[in-house]
């Protein structure tokens, strides 16, 4: 996806999450999601954590030519190890205590990612950035990144909340090309899946059933372990 395409999806998923999340009760942010130990607070936090990571990214020297891509970044190695992991709940858990109550919250995350969208447009076509890991990628790849996430954890959060999923088309396209690659992705078509249907399979949110392995198999469909 090109810059432009990836800043929008980021821009409508964050939006649509935002608005998820504006109006909860103080017992809704406190209810459990299924990324243990997480609640749906702490969830939020951990999205607001991995956004918040791109204006010092656009702060540092630009590394120069882009190493890796989105789906390389998803490598395994000791980003998922269980130290990784621990850093991660503590930061995201951290970051949710901020905030005074559930609306202060919801505000804290909307100003969140659209001060770093605002930053993101002011960049130009080709900008790299270094990531935490030490990965030098482009800034509209790294992006892509953090739609994932928006997403994936917007699914968490649906759940946990008990909502349908508000997953819109543009980050659903995205993560499905990501999962899959260009030149599988209109094989998911044929599985007549929703894009958040796609999504929770294809993440192990929901399991596939003896049927629909074998459509996947049959079709050829590989999609991208996320760690």
């Amino acid at each position: 996806m090109g810059h432009d395409q990836v800043l929008e999806a980021f821009q409508l998923e964050c939006g649509a999450l935002g608005d998820a999340v504006a109006g909860l009760s103080e017992a809704e942010w406190d209810l459990p999601t299924r990324c243990t130990p997480w609640t749906v607070r702490d969830l939020l936090g951990h999205v607001c954590v991995v956004i918040d990571w791109l204006p010092a990214m656009l702060d540092e020297p630009e590394p120069g030519e882009a190493e890796i891509s989105a789906v390389e970044y998803y490598r395994p190695d000791d980003r998922f190890s269980p130290q990784s992991n621990g850093k991660r709940i503590a930061l995201a858990q951290d970051r949710a205590a901020r905030p005074t109550d559930g609306a202060a919250f919801a505000e804290d995350f909307a100003s969140t990612w659209r001060r770093v969208e605002r930053l993101c447009r002011d960049q130009p076509v080709g900008r790299t950035v270094r990531t935490r890991h030490g990965d030098a990628m482009l800034l509209s790849e790294f992006v892509l990144t953090r739609v994932v996430e928006v997403a994936v954890h917007g699914l968490d959060l649906a759940d946990a909340l008990g909502r349908e999923a508000w997953l819109t088309p543009a980050a659903g396209d995205a993560v499905a090309e990501l999962l899959l690659g260009e030149e599988h992705a209109p094989a998911a078509d044929k599985l007549q899946w929703s894009r958040s249907r796609f999504l929770r399979k294809a993440t192990g949110r929901e399991p596939l059933d003896e049927a629909e392995a074998a459509q996947v198999e049959r079709l050829g469909i590989r999609w991208l372990a996320l760690g």
